[in-house]
């Protein structure tokens, strides 16, 4: 969106002020010169008025409408749960303005390319939090896979587990558990972070098969996953989520001709580069709101200056591989 160059300030509205936009996300839109949030939206209007209030930010509305079609918002960050997603980028489409929203960017594919082919069909920039492919860690690994630092790359692994938490085993409501909302889970708010990434580390993923089934029979959604996969230059792929395991672990390997590079996508880990020349371990600490670099890149994106890793077509094809590996499609 190069005709951005003359834009002075983006004056920023957040439909769902909750708990992701009380530090990840929220304080990077404030903290990034030249974008303002201006107004925020929650249904309950005592927290909106509250976020308001903490935040330093003008205007609080309890209806998302209200916010979408005020006249001095610009650009709208939907950080609500998915299920809702498409109900509200389609008005913010309808109302010609910019847009980010957070993962996934439905809960299903059909969703998300209905969601993309309203913006792109009116050429309106929409952005997607998918903020590990901005994040200065994995763009280290990038760097060491472009300089073929491990030689040809032939295949990637990753295992996440975790034990069922004190809500699962309560049977306490729990949205990320909703079937309703999200069909896998706690796959589909965590392994979509990984997946995405692969695709941008290593090439769009072309072909991929999966098996999802409930094993604890604690909420509706799924809670054991695997997978494999196919990136268009010929690199497999293999992953495996399950939910109530013993042990926390979140490990990937990406195995090349010439070495390993080995890193998590959650934990606080180094990244781990070994080839002929020795290991090499690296600590990238990220930023104190982690969607900093990622709201940064759409102001370099909007105002002409760069272009964003993370957008509706890269989100959506993300949907379809977790739709894959789901069984939605």
């Amino acid at each position: 969106m190069s005709d951005n160059k003359a834009i002075k300030n983006i004056r920023w509205g957040i439909i769902g002020c909750g708990d992701v936009t009380e530090k990840k996300s929220g304080p990077a839109y404030q903290k990034t010169e030249g974008f303002e949030i201006v107004a925020v939206m929650r249904r309950d209007a005592d927290k909106a008025a509250d976020y308001a209030k903490r935040h330093g930010i003008k205007k609080h509305y309890s209806d998302a409408d209200e916010l979408i079609n005020d006249p001095e918002v610009d650009a709208v960050y939907i950080a609500t749960p998915p299920d809702s997603h498409k109900l509200y980028g389609l008005k913010v489409a309808k109302a010609g303005k910019i847009c980010c929203i957070e993962k996934p960017l439905a809960p299903s594919y059909e969703d998300s390319k209905a969601i993309y082919e309203a913006f792109e069909s009116k050429n309106i920039p929409l952005f997607t939090a998918y903020y590990r492919r901005s994040l200065p860690r994995f763009r280290q690994i990038k760097k060491w896979l472009d300089a073929n630092s491990i030689g040809h790359i032939r295949h990637i692994n990753w295992h996440l587990s975790k034990p069922a938490s004190d809500q699962d085993l309560s049977g306490l409501y729990n949205w990320r558990t909703d079937a309703n909302v999200a069909k896998g889970g706690y796959f589909d708010d965590l392994a979509s972070h990984g997946l995405d990434l692969f695709n941008y580390l290593l090439g769009d993923i072309k072909d991929v098969s999966g098996i999802s089934i409930n094993q604890q029979n604690l909420y509706s959604a799924k809670d054991a996953l695997v997978a494999c996969w196919l990136h268009e230059d010929g690199i497999t792929g293999t992953g495996s989520w399950n939910f109530g395991c013993a042990t926390r672990e979140d490990k990937v390997i990406i195995y090349g001709s010439h070495g390993t590079i080995e890193f998590s996508i959650f934990d606080e880990n180094p990244v781990i580069l070994s080839n002929e020349n020795g290991i090499l371990p690296l600590f990238i600490e990220h930023p104190e709101n982690v969607q900093l670099h990622h709201v940064q890149d759409m102001k370099e994106q909007l105002i002409g200056t760069g272009t964003h890793p993370s957008n509706g077509k890269t989100a959506t094809h993300t949907s379809w591989i977790m739709d894959r590996i789901i069984g939605n499609v």
